[in-house]
């Protein structure tokens, strides 16, 4: 990659193998994992889900990725928009119509126009990658690198202390402060936010745990200014991130051991372990696809990540299993019982990526 300015390809392939998981992929892991040992299909098939509170799964780190992704473009994005003249309270202005926009569209999401408010969820997926992604951007666009290190730092540390200290007036005594009945977190959400909750007196995407996801996005954000501004060679800047990516996840787990790794309430131990092996996983995809140039491998996942917004919409307003009923339903009845959910969710796999491939070849893209 020879101009600093020049799109990440490896970014766009990323952020699709990201998507790729909420577009079914996790379904179809599940189904192959079916034909592997019980033990290992169990193990899977845990991977492939939530934890219900402490702990983390893989499939806890698709979100964290997503926005510390997010992160990584803004340098790129910023050096281009401060190139063409643009002075930094028209980028402001613009950052903070998107964060707009993704708060609304995450409201529109949860069912805005049903009209019932009293039982809306007003937190959303998209709304918390507004406005974390906004508040990192606006601190790094302001205040620059080192003062942006500074307030992560402090971000963290602040937000174990609140939780560490500060019980929900609320909880029973015996409730633990991280625990979902006696965190602060749960508390402020509860008496500030409007509608309903996810869990009923808990959301995973409420107030007071946007603060440590303004960091995760910062992770993503410090990526991005070390890809585009240092001075390394190309594999010297990969086995730095490698490194990076091996201290934050050392970090992460060490922290877990006294301020619990837990992705409901975005902990401290939980954005380090995140931002580790988001780390990871873009330091491997640049190294394969902007270093050594090994590319057309990529173009699956970058169909995704083009338009990864709107497959996360879209499965929300329209149902994709009716063409894939359509168009395979006879085949799909020809497989044997034991191969039929493999067939039915690699079907819908691709049935949501020639959507996309659709729009990628008339060159719609939803921008946010």
């Amino acid at each position: 990659m020879n101009e600093k300015s020049k799109r990440l390809l490896s970014l766009d392939a990323l952020r699709g193998f990201d998507m790729f998981f909420i577009m079914g992929g996790e379904a179809l892991v599940i189904a192959l994992a079916a034909f592997l040992p019980d033990e290992a299909a169990a193990f899977v098939a845990r991977q492939m889900g939530h934890k219900a509170w402490h702990g983390l799964a893989a499939y806890d780190l698709i979100f964290p990725l997503f926005l510390f992704l997010a992160g990584v473009s803004l340098p790129f994005s910023l050096s281009k928009q401060l190139s063409c003249g643009k002075s930094k309270k028209m980028i402001a202005l613009r950052i903070l119509r998107r964060a707009l926009l993704l708060v609304l569209l995450g409201v529109l999401y949860n069912g805005f126009l049903s009209l019932d408010f009293e039982n809306m969820r007003f937190a959303s997926v998209l709304g918390r990658i507004g406005a974390a992604w906004a508040i990192a951007s606006l601190i790094y666009l302001f205040a620059g690198r080192r003062t942006a290190v500074v307030v992560s730092v402090a971000l963290l540390l602040g937000y174990w202390a609140l939780l560490a200290l500060c019980r929900a007036p609320d909880a029973p005594a015996s409730a633990s402060v991280f625990s979902m009945e006696g965190s602060i977190v749960g508390y402020v959400d509860r008496l500030l936010m409007p509608g309903v909750l996810h869990v009923g007196i808990h959301d995973p995407e409420g107030l007071l745990s946007t603060l440590p996801a303004v960091v995760t996005a910062m992770m993503g954000i410090f990526t991005g200014d070390f890809v585009r501004n240092s001075t390394l060679g190309e594999p010297k800047k990969v086995w730095a991130m490698l490194a990076a990516s091996v201290a934050l996840l050392v970090a992460g787990y060490l922290w877990g051991g006294i301020f619990p790794i837990n992705k409901n309430l975005w902990t401290s131990s939980f954005v380090c372990c995140g931002a580790g092996y988001s780390l990871l996983l873009f330091a491997l995809f640049y190294l394969v696809i902007d270093v050594w140039g090994c590319r057309r491998w990529s173009f699956f996942f970058a169909v995704i990540g083009v338009n990864s917004i709107t497959i996360y919409l879209a499965r929300q307003f329209l149902d994709f299993g009716k063409p894939v009923q359509t168009l395979f339903g006879g085949l799909l009845g020809l497989l044997p019982q034991q191969f039929y959910a493999v067939g039915y969710w690699a079907c819908y796999v691709a049935v949501c990526w020639l959507f996309l491939y659709f729009l990628y070849r008339q060159k719609i893209f939803l921008k946010v």
